[in-house]
């Protein structure tokens, strides 16, 4: 009289609970087997433990870790007015009007050190180029 799992007369219980919190199963680790959203009480099982109130607790600070600022974001702004481009982005800017973006890109990368920054900085780059033509 379980939900398919096979279990003893004494785990009945248990596995009607169970059934009932199937609707909302999540899958936990590589093996996809289904865990319930509460615990059981019991301490025995996939979704043994004590039961337990969860709380809200309020975001914390270290959550907000890279979120752009807006004024960090104006003194860039015109950090960039005043001193312009470094001479790597010109050439790149340059690569870019040419429409070499993977040579862009291998500059990029050799100069910042990693693959994700280079593509950043390509981007941020084309969108100079992009606001440059627009105007």
């Amino acid at each position: 009289p379980g939900c398919g799992y096979g279990e003893t007369p004494r785990a009945a219980s248990v596995a009607s609970t169970r059934c009932s919190t199937m609707s909302t199963v999540r899958l936990t680790g590589f093996t996809g087997h289904p865990k319930g959203e509460r615990k059981t009480g019991l301490a025995v099982g996939m979704d043994k433990g004590h039961v337990l109130t969860s709380r809200d607790l309020k975001p914390k600070p270290s959550y907000r870790k890279g979120k752009l600022n807006k004024r960090v974001a104006f003194v860039r702004e015109i950090v960039r007015e005043v001193a312009g481009y470094a001479p790597y982005e010109k050439r790149t800017m340059e690569l870019l009007k040419v429409g070499k973006e993977k040579r862009a890109l291998k500059v990029l990368k050799n100069k910042l050190g990693t693959h994700k920054r280079a593509k950043a900085k390509r981007e941020e780059m084309s969108g100079v180029l992009r606001a440059q033509r627009t105007k």
